[in-house]
């Protein structure tokens, strides 16, 4: 799939690299992306995909995938060259709102974007939310830039914070439960080998299953339920330590330092930090 135009990524770090990847495995072409990235080292290990130009500072460009830490968005921001009637700028940097990023960028199309790490395989749940100059046709190319690597639903950008908490924190806390019925099944004599496939590969065809069918979660649970079984016996047991609280809990933690992140970024006039 040969896209039309090119496309300047600034920031190639775990996510920026995320997206680079997806975008390849889905058939950009590599002649089409320029990387701006600042560390020599992984400007080294970027030079080795065939025919990505990376380079430590930015070309001229009118289209821009932003990718930086937030603490470094307005310097990135202000050193970009645009080029072109169309200049857009597709951002997933978190917790910097677009009025910031028109501001830094001379109103130049914003669209902002949450992916997240299963972006490295195309199977990323990403929200994205248009700034105030941010056309039909703009959102149309995020759009198709997005699909390259996975599922793309449109938010108004109030909701950005929710989402952060939901997809875009969410892979860490599917991990630490994987991770933890890794660890249950060793504690029941499993190897941990088996118990790691059986976890994520339980996991992953859960998630598939529900993707495919559009099933409720609800009827799922319920269709493998028998009264009085083994499920009903676990599901019990998690009930009981009020899981469905303690998940709320997480992703309501994680939306809510988001919104900590923007305000202050929004407040200073410069980016909030990660933390």
């Amino acid at each position: 799939m040969l896209k039309a135009g090119s496309l300047l990524i600034v920031g190639a770090g775990n996510m920026g690299g995320a997206l680079l990847r997806g975008l390849l495995g889905t058939g950009w072409d590599p002649a089409a992306i320029s990387v701006v990235e600042r560390s020599a080292v992984r400007r080294d290990e970027l030079s080795a995909v065939a025919g990505i130009t990376v380079t430590d500072s930015p070309s001229p460009s009118e289209a821009v995938l932003l990718a930086v830490k937030p603490s470094d968005a307005e310097e990135a921001c202000t050193a970009l060259q645009w080029t072109g009637e169309h200049r857009r700028l597709l951002s997933i940097v978190a917790g910097v709102p677009s009025e910031l990023l028109e501001r830094w960028t001379h109103d130049a199309a914003v669209l902002r974007a949450m992916p997240n790490v299963a972006a490295a395989v195309g199977r990323s749940a990403t929200a994205l939310c248009a700034g105030r100059r941010a056309k039909d046709d703009d959102v149309a190319w995020a759009e198709g830039i997005l699909a390259g690597i996975g599922t793309t639903v449109r938010v108004p950008e109030s909701l950005m914070d929710a989402v952060t908490g939901l997809s875009g924190s969410g892979p860490a806390f599917l991990a630490v439960f994987v991770e933890a019925m890794i660890e249950a099944g060793v504690q029941l004599g499993l190897s941990r080998a088996d118990a790691a496939k059986l976890a994520t590969e339980t996991v992953w065809g859960v998630g598939e299953m529900l993707v495919r069918s559009g099933q409720d979660p609800a009827s799922l649970r319920y269709s493998v339920t028998s009264p009085g079984g083994t499920t009903a016996a676990g599901l019990q047991a998690l009930e009981a330590r009020a899981f469905r609280a303690a998940v709320a809990e997480a992703i309501g933690a994680a939306a809510e330092r988001s919104a900590q992140l923007r305000d202050k970024g929004t407040g200073s006039g410069r980016a909030a930090t990660n933390s």
